[in-house]
């Protein structure tokens, strides 16, 4: 699938806020500063669709993108970032489980996973949420440019494994650096296959 339109469509402070039209929507979360919005722009090839940060946190609504006039791609705010106050942490999980938990237009969730850190907790507890609610998704290693090939082998195998304690059977995943260029033909082909 190629993407030939992409238009940013409006940040929601609320679930309950969101568009209420039946496209499908493809989500993409992950932790804070795990390079969302730098695999949304790589995605769709543009430099500043989504906006991007070197400080964690700066995703805080839920972002929407038009893309093709057919799909959504929605921006998720980050999790695990200890910076802001406990109610604001709270708040924002509130916000992002609204949205996984009730919104009927969400087709795929995207789990953003940083490839150079062995499994971390905060993502493994995420994708069992995902399990817990029986929500379609899929992880997305980002930054694989950043570690050796045999590291990155590593921290897959390892993220697998930890996986592997709870889950039968693995989600899908992929494996992408938004400054090689590496990984969007196959995620959007993916895509491609979900949609009606």
């Amino acid at each position: 699938m190629k993407i030939k339109k992409s238009v940013f469509v409006a940040s929601f402070p609320d679930p309950g806020k969101c568009p209420k039209t039946e496209i499908p929507e493809f989500a993409f979360i992950g932790r804070s500063n795990v390079g969302k919005s730098s695999l949304l722009n790589y995605l769709v090839n543009k430099k500043s669709l989504a906006k991007t940060s070197s400080t964690p946190g700066k995703t805080r609504h839920l972002n929407y993108f038009l893309i093709n006039d057919s799909f959504h791609f929605v921006d998720l705010p980050g999790y695990g970032f200890a910076r802001f106050s406990k109610d604001e942490r709270k708040k924002w999980e509130k916000i992002i489980t609204k949205y996984i938990v009730t919104r009927k237009q969400l087709f795929h969730l995207f789990i953003l996973v940083d490839a150079r850190l062995e499994p971390q907790t905060v993502d493994i507890n995420a994708i069992n949420f995902m399990g817990k609610y029986q929500i379609s998704f899929s992880i997305i290693f980002t930054k694989a440019d950043k570690i050796s090939k045999s590291k990155l082998k590593n921290n897959i195998q390892n993220f697998e494994n930890r996986l592997k304690e709870t889950w039968e059977i693995l989600p899908p995943y992929f494996i992408t650096s938004a400054t090689k260029k590496t990984g969007k033909d196959e995620i959007l082909d993916f895509i491609g296959s979900l949609l009606p």
